[in-house]
């Protein structure tokens, strides 16, 4: 369908008027959500860095890691140029955050347009984590082991690395289609070994080598854990095709019910469906949004769109059985056995 149909289409115009005025980008909130995050991150990550007492070493790495997880996914604002609107601020700034982490931001920020035009469209979405009927089915019974526990799988043991694996792997894969992805994937591995090498080289000189590669360790840990439940809850159990690709993103996105200050540190990511739909609404305005949306679905007696119960509850209600999607139009999703 062409963008003009979509357009013609009486309630894609009133999702595009209800939230017109929400688009526009206030700097304010977005840099103080980054200063926050960043310093706290890096105050911790010092102090870990520099105290010889074990306890605290750990308590301030870990919560340096938790909190370096949150200030990872203002990148993500950045994507979108939606975190300050100053396009230079936010196309440059991902780079100094997700290098030192290993994070390979120029493949994923090139992939990341592809999964929104692709999200319950395309199986080729870059992003997509959930399995189809044929892949399990052809799949090895190691690899259909790991599909019927991926959940516990991908967050604790995969992990940061096996996020930055797949980002990698998937611009590997695509680099034929989107040609920019060669550059980019050079960039961002000599940007990460030149600033993991000068901080190595730091490490050395300190007699730090072994401080320095615990550090990262546990950052890994903690960061992958942030991203791999956030990456999982996001789209897990909803891909699925509906009549216009506003509907398909609303319906095949998770909106979840959660604490204000989560939502803050998650950079308005509870309400994934309503992001997906209208990329350009900065986080701070995405609530409202919400309820926008969801009354003019009412008004069109339109299903509400899926909103879960906080964070944990819903990973760990959605960890407990797999669920593939199905190899024809039906769009019931079917459950794998655990056992």
């Amino acid at each position: 369908m062409t963008d003009r149909l979509l357009q013609s289409n009486p309630l894609t115009q009133s999702l595009h008027q209800v939230t017109a005025d929400l688009q526009s980008i206030d700097p304010v909130p977005g840099l103080l959500r980054f200063t926050i995050l960043g310093s706290l991150s890096l105050s911790l990550l010092l102090t870990a860095w520099t105290t010889s007492h074990p306890i605290l070493f750990a308590t301030t790495a870990i919560l340096g890691g938790f909190l370096c997880g949150f200030w990872l996914i203002c990148t993500h604002d950045m994507t979108h140029l939606t975190l300050t609107g100053w396009k230079t601020c936010d196309r440059l700034l991902p780079y100094l955050v997700s290098w030192p982490l290993f994070w390979p931001y120029g493949v994923y920020a090139t992939l990341h347009p592809w999964h929104h035009a692709w999200n319950g469209i395309n199986l080729r979405d870059p992003e997509r984590v959930q399995w189809t009927e044929p892949e399990y089915q052809q799949a090895h019974p190691g690899v259909q082991f790991y599909i019927r526990h991926q959940w516990a799988i991908d967050i604790t043991i995969f992990g940061g690395i096996g996020l930055i694996l797949k980002t990698l792997l998937k611009g590997l894969q695509l680099q034929e289609q989107i040609p920019r992805l060669r550059q980019q994937l050079i960039r961002d591995i000599l940007g990460s070994l030149s600033i993991h090498s000068l901080l190595l080289t730091g490490a050395y000189l300190q007699g730090k080598v072994l401080h320095y590669l615990l550090l990262w360790l546990i950052l890994e840990r903690a960061i992958g854990l942030v991203m791999q439940t956030r990456d999982h809850l996001e789209h897990y159990g909803l891909w699925g095709q509906s009549t216009t690709f506003l509907l398909t993103q609303l319906y095949a996105g998770r909106n979840i019910a959660t604490h204000p200050l989560i939502g803050w540190l998650m950079g308005g990511l509870p309400y994934h469906a309503i992001h997906h739909a209208f990329p350009g609404i900065p986080f701070y305005h995405l609530s409202e949004a919400c309820d926008r949306i969801q009354t003019l679905l009412k008004d069109h007696d339109l299903p509400p769109m899926k909103l879960d119960p906080g964070y944990l509850k819903s990973a760990y209600q959605l960890g407990k059985n797999s669920v593939l999607i199905p190899a024809t139009d039906d769009p019931t999703p079917n459950r794998v056995s655990t056992h």
